[in-house]
């Protein structure tokens, strides 16, 4: 079972959703929480403005580089989603990253560094292993919950990536942001119909389908409108597909046009995607044409 807690930022510029990690360690504040109250209270703080995105910020000696991300988050409406971070660490000779005190993780964010407009983060702690006394490289998860109202529908499209380090005992931080990119992207569905089913050579198959994508805030897959979707035909036997026409889908998502039967084959939709919405092709629905 999951708790939701709310962490505002001091300046009231920033309000993030963090999920309390599972009840077997309910006794003290998760590492999501922590980190998510230092993020909170460190990117609404006026003085953050000061800086540039690139720059560490904080009080402990730790950098970071070399980040690596999935090049889009796809998120749909209820379940939870998982995507890995790489990166390395650089600290001072005094910062012991394997003590109980110390932990790291990434963190991704939407709009301005100083001020975002969202912040995502992992359950837990990246594992680091050590590469030299000073370095290390770190892998960690950001973990997207969209049950819990942690994204609207306006966060989709380009997130910013970061890194966080703690030191609970003195209460000492570092944090980097712009180390890169990622898309946080609505999920969407393509589906497809073609009939009549069998149909005569040189009669009218109709091909109807519908393009949706997850909607944040209603938890739903809502119709996505006037967005171009290819018709596409696969010959029986074949591998490939051809593409027919472009149509786009109307005020509901839904598609509907015609074509000549000429022959056995596979009738798909195909979508290429936005920014803020995933590629996606709906599965072929064969025709036979006698």
């Amino acid at each position: 079972m999951r708790i939701r807690a709310t962490v505002a930022a001091v300046s009231g510029a920033l309000a993030l959703s963090a999920l309390a990690v599972p009840a077997a360690q309910a006794d003290g504040p998760s590492y999501r929480e922590e980190a998510a109250a230092k993020l909170a209270a460190s990117h609404g703080a006026s003085a953050r403005s000061t800086f540039a995105a690139g720059d560490v910020i904080g009080d402990l000696d730790v950098s970071f580089s070399d980040l690596k991300i999935a090049k889009a988050v796809k998120v749909g409406t209820t379940n939870q989603v998982s995507t890995t971070v790489t990166y390395t660490i650089t600290h001072g000779a005094d910062v012991d990253i394997h003590a109980e005190d110390f932990a790291t993780g990434p963190y991704i964010y939407k709009g301005a560094y100083e001020a975002p407009d969202n912040l995502l983060l992992g359950d837990y702690p990246a594992t680091c292993t050590a590469t030299s006394s000073t370095t290390a490289t770190c892998k960690g998860d950001i973990d997207v919950y969209p049950e819990y109202g942690e994204l609207i529908n306006s966060d989709a499209g380009t997130w910013r990536a970061g890194g966080l380090a703690l030191n609970f005992a003195t209460e000492e931080f570092a944090d980097q942001g712009a180390l890169g990119t990622t898309l946080v992207q609505r999920y969407s569905k393509l589906t497809v119909n073609a009939s009549p089913e069998p149909v005569t050579k040189g009669r009218t198959v109709t091909v109807t389908g519908k393009l949706s994508r997850a909607n944040w805030e209603t938890n739903q897959y809502h119709g996505y409108t006037n967005q171009p979707v290819k018709l596409q035909f696969r010959k029986k036997g074949s591998s490939t597909y051809t593409t027919l026409k472009t149509i786009k889908t109307n005020s509901t998502g839904n598609l509907k046009t015609t074509v000549t039967a000429s022959t056995d084959g596979y009738y798909r939709y195909a979508f290429a995607g936005t920014t803020t919405t995933p590629a996606v092709n709906a599965a072929g629905d064969f025709v036979d044409v006698r």
